[in-house]
């Protein structure tokens, strides 16, 4: 394609995205982009500006710096073979998006203003965690078919069948009787024996008396949606019920392949071709989970032993061995006494060296394991406890509680 035409797309691509580039930006992307076949030109693009959307922009300008690290990614291959695909994702690792409604999709935390998350929070963080919820709900439940608005010149019969939400600061500047309300809020009980709604505009006093309830479970702090009128500040509520939920097709019908899951390949792995071509040629991969493993108890060990020369013929994909890793894991010779379990443990591995060779061990802490007291996520086991383990089992990984 002739380079000018290449320039107007890229232009147009940057300019529906509310971003400008600069004029060294824009002659680079021609550059590499002219060779590109009229087939994938427009998704080359987009996954372009898709990447240069992903990093901490200070303003709409974008730098010649910006585009050539994009273009480095979009063009680096990921080698999915098993050291790839098989991945674990500790709790201090797995990547944390908040949903921007300027832009309307989920930007990285790294791209606001949010400070990087912390075991020991401060208040803000516990509202900013509900208004964190409240936004993600929000933006999936005005995507359901029975909030959406109908379509111009449609039907008006369909039209009946939809609903608006409302907010809470609505319902409080009106001043006459508001019939047939939703509102989308978090249940909260400021005063004793009187529930409120509320969202991030306000909160406003309930009338339960003849709310009807939809199934589910329904506590203080949990999000609802509420049907009823409204009249002189208080919403008498005619039924509850619960956001609605959205396969996970629809969200990435909306989103794309943004990985929230984790791990080190820029885009959802679930839509790897790769990945699942792997999985259909390793029908017979096993993974092993066992808990309380007590490994200072000789009977554990032997049933380990057991375990391991029933597996050795057909070595696991993974052993996933779960915590407390001790049966007494109090006293002054906790650590060295676990140090000498895995040490313990490592010894029968290399007993068996198909299993040595072929599978990775994955080891979670148990809330009562050598950490910082009950505090969850729970961080892996200190280095200096494994280090001798890992020495001897290569193939091994200290994670955190709960982990993917």
């Amino acid at each position: 394609m002739a380079s000018s035409k290449v320039k107007i797309k890229v232009s147009s691509a940057f300019k529906m995205r509310g971003l400008v580039l600069r004029p060294e930006a824009s002659r680079f992307l021609v550059e590499v982009l002219v060779s590109v076949s009229d087939l994938e030109l427009e998704d080359v693009i987009e996954r372009i500006t898709d990447v240069v959307e992903k990093q901490p922009l200070t303003s709409n300008m974008i730098e010649l710096s910006m585009v050539e690290s994009a273009v480095q990614e979009c063009s680096q291959s990921c080698d999915e073979t098993i050291d790839h695909v098989f991945n674990i994702i500790g709790a201090f690792d797995v990547p944390r998006y908040l949903y921007s409604s300027e832009r309307k999709k989920f930007v990285p935390i790294a791209m606001t203003s949010h400070p990087a998350p912390r075991i020991c929070g401060t208040a803000r963080d516990k509202a900013e965690l509900f208004r964190e919820r409240y936004t993600i709900l929000q933006q999936r439940t005005h995507r359901h078919e029975l909030f959406t608005p109908p379509v111009i010149g449609s039907d008006p019969d369909e039209g009946r069948n939809k609903f608006q939400l409302k907010t809470v600061e609505a319902l409080l500047g009106s001043t006459a009787k508001l019939e047939e309300v939703i509102v989308l809020g978090m249940i909260t009980q400021l005063k004793e024996g009187k529930f409120y709604l509320e969202d991030p505009t306000g909160t406003i006093q309930l009338n339960l008396s003849k709310a009807q309830f939809h199934s589910g479970l329904y506590t203080e702090a949990c999000f609802v949606l509420a049907e009823g009128w409204y009249e002189d500040a208080v919403f008498h509520v005619n039924a509850f019920g619960f956001p609605p939920t959205e396969p996970s097709s629809t969200t990435r019908a909306y989103y794309g392949d943004v990985n929230f899951f984790g791990g080190p390949s820029p885009a959802s792995v679930k839509s790897s071709a790769k990945l699942k071509q792997l999985e259909e040629q390793n029908e017979d991969a096993m993974f092993v989970f066992v808990s309380d493993v007590w490994l200072d108890s000789v009977e554990v060990l032997e049933k380990i032993h057991t375990m391991f020369s029933g597996y050795s013929a057909m070595p696991p994909t993974c052993f996933i061995f779960c915590g407390n890793f001790s049966s007494a894991p109090y006293g002054r010779n906790q650590i060295q006494a676990l140090k000498d379990s895995l040490k313990a443990l490592a010894d029968v591995i290399c007993e068996y060296p198909n299993i040595h060779k072929s599978s990775r061990f994955v080891f979670v802490p148990g809330p009562e394991d050598p950490g910082p007291s009950t505090i969850l996520p729970r961080p892996p086991l200190a280095e200096h406890i494994t280090e001798e383990f890992r020495q001897k089992v290569p193939f091994s990984v200290f994670t955190t509680n709960p982990c993917r």
